[in-house]
């Protein structure tokens, strides 16, 4: 199902959860002046459909010690399915990595990486990242201040 298939009530629910995902089907019903039943089927359809993958608190990183954060390029040696997909399920594992994304271009995958500092970025290059097999580069880029950062996708 696509965005097209989303009435206005749907996006609406869509966009007051993911600014607010605490929101209650009461709360959301009186916003958008609709029964609470109809808010919870709703909601259930879209979590159904695909539309809400999962309901998340973002936390402040830097309350929980995670003040490094660095995007990682990575050039891989080859590129058959195999070793993509191990290169995939190999650095998922590890905790540091809070995204994994292929990408076309000059590197194969953009790693977002989380540390408590510039040590634990290191211990986590040497001991896990350059375990990985069939990596040729690894180049860092670490960040200085984040001026915006959103989760919510604009839905018009």
């Amino acid at each position: 199902m696509t965005q097209k298939n989303l009435d206005s009530v749907d996006l609406e629910i869509l966009n007051l959860l993911q600014h607010d995902a605490s929101l209650t089907n009461k709360e959301i019903a009186m916003k958008l002046y609709k029964s609470i039943a109809t808010i919870h089927e709703r909601i259930r359809r879209l979590k159904e459909q695909g539309y809400i993958k999962k309901i998340v608190a973002i936390l402040d990183r830097k309350k929980i010690n995670k003040n490094l954060i660095a995007f990682s390029h990575v050039l891989l040696k080859d590129h058959t399915a195999t070793t993509l997909n191990r290169f995939e399920t190999e650095v998922s594992k590890f905790s540091e990595v809070m995204e994994c994304l292929q990408m076309t271009g000059a590197h194969d995958f953009i790693l977002r990486i989380a540390t408590t500092d510039m040590d634990a970025y290191h211990q986590f290059l040497r001991n896990k990242l350059a375990t990985l097999e069939n990596i040729t580069t690894v180049q860092s880029y670490f960040v200085l201040s984040e001026p915006k950062s959103e989760t919510a996708y604009p839905l018009t």
